[in-house]
């Protein structure tokens, strides 16, 4: 625990070498402008008390501002992840990672997650969205960064999945009746009332959004991965109340039938969405529903499921998922349906965020349409396009660079080298060289 607290505290520490009120301008070969597409060369940033104060060549540079140039590399605004459960993530062994949840204390899962979160954010990722996490760990870790107690990602939470009994968020699965302490997980519930009041528990204790569980899923301990698990009154429900709140709602859901109900209760994203057909295309075409692919998280089962890692109960969920999902985002790119950046980081190691741009290109998403899925259209899904998503004066100065020319070779989003997150520097991978000074 002695050596988890010291690393707590070095964590903490932020690596901006610039005083607080220092103007900073970041120069680069070009820069990528989230809402057309394109890139603008040069690329030219300027930076002052945490916010961008001005874009382009012809931008004045303020007296006295630190001058980072970044050479032959790419400005873009901070990435967002819209699905993650920065909490955890798994080992080799399932069964010691079962032990490990009962045995270990919720202080102790806490000082674990901030490892976790340094390494989203050293990876470009700026903003995330976390569906997801016991005992209020994340709401703690989202509190702990926005007062600068730690270093990591800017958060919105859900706290626990809301479900039903038996159903994909219901933690208690395949236990034995009487060995836990509380059969079900806390966000469990049956019929529409209960439901409704699940949603304001979760407000009540600090959830920036929704996340329910609309079907099966691939990693839970019971048999069943598409089937729906609420009725369309329950769904109805749980938007409803969330949508009165001002909370957006992500739905967890494979199977065509439970995304339907989903997408008619009016979810505002559909996480996984592997046995997409075209109907439920249609749908989510006409209702502007965001579609979360998480494809990396496919490929991180994959993974697992090549190595012998996975529960035998989830090994046939596994390789149905497998074999329908490319499918299903290939068809949800050339209906329309709009997609957006999500990865499903903690079902693999958080940090590979970034190997998720080239799947959506592999799957026919254009690079372009990949880098805006991750900046403006995320901001879009997450209400946060007052303050992100673009590089513009005005926003926040959430910025990273990589090397040259990412719409020719999407993979360079996996080589972030420089990290900036309101004006703070977090990470900075050049070769080391004297800062020069603006005039």
């Amino acid at each position: 625990m002695r050596n988890l607290l010291l690393l707590a505290l070095l964590l903490a520490l932020p690596a901006s070498a610039a005083g607080p009120h220092t103007p900073v301008v970041l120069k680069a070969a070009r820069l990528f402008d989230a809402r057309t597409g394109k890139l603008v060369s040069p690329g030219l940033v300027v930076v002052q008390d945490g916010k961008i104060a001005a874009t382009g060549a012809s931008a004045a540079l303020p007296e006295g501002a630190q001058v980072l140039d970044l050479g032959d590399a790419t400005l873009l605004p901070g990435f967002i992840d819209a699905h993650t459960h920065i909490t955890g993530e798994p080992g080799e062994d399932w069964r010691q990672d079962v032990i490990d949840s009962f045995q270990r204390t919720i202080p102790e899962r806490t000082l674990e997650a901030l490892p976790l979160a340094r390494a989203t954010l050293m990876a470009g990722f700026t903003t995330i969205r976390n569906l997801g996490a016991s005992d209020f760990v994340d709401v703690g870790l989202r509190n702990g960064i926005r007062r600068g107690l730690a270093v990591g990602p800017r958060i919105l939470t859900a706290t626990t999945g809301l479900g039903s009994t038996g159903g994909h968020c219901d933690s208690g699965n395949s236990w034995r009746k009487g060995l836990l302490a509380e059969e079900s997980s806390r966000g469990i519930a049956n019929g529409p009332d209960a439901l409704r009041a699940k949603v304001r528990e979760n407000i009540k204790y600090g959830a920036d959004l929704i996340k329910v569980c609309a079907t099966g899923g691939v990693l839970s301990r019971n048999e069943d991965v598409d089937s729906p698990q609420l009725t369309q009154a329950e769904l109805e429900a749980i938007v409803d109340e969330a949508h009165a709140r001002k909370r957006k709602v992500a739905a967890h859901a494979h199977g065509a039938e439970g995304i339907k109900r989903a997408v008619r209760a009016g979810v505002d994203s559909i996480e996984h969405g592997s046995f997409l057909d075209d109907e439920t295309l249609e749908l989510m075409r006409r209702n502007g529903t965001y579609y979360v692919p998480t494809a990396l998280a496919l490929q991180g089962v994959k993974e697992r499921l090549d190595k012998g890692l996975l529960p035998p109960e989830t090994v046939k969920k596994a390789q149905a998922a497998l074999a329908r999902h490319r499918e299903s985002l290939r068809k949800a790119v050339g209906r329309g349906v709009r997609i957006a950046f999500g990865t499903d980081a903690g079902v693999f190691a958080h940090g590979r965020n970034g190997e998720e741009f080239a799947l959506l290109v592999e799957a026919g998403v254009p690079a372009a349409q990949a880098l805006r899925a991750a900046t403006i259209i995320n901001a879009e899904l997450l209400g946060l396009t007052d303050s992100l998503g673009v590089l513009e004066p005005g926003k926040l100065a959430d910025v990273v660079a990589v090397p040259g020319d990412p719409l020719q070779d999407i993979r360079r989003t996996q080589q972030v080298f420089f990290v900036m997150k309101e004006g703070v520097v977090h990470r900075d991978d050049r070769a080391p060289a004297p800062a020069t000074t603006g005039r």
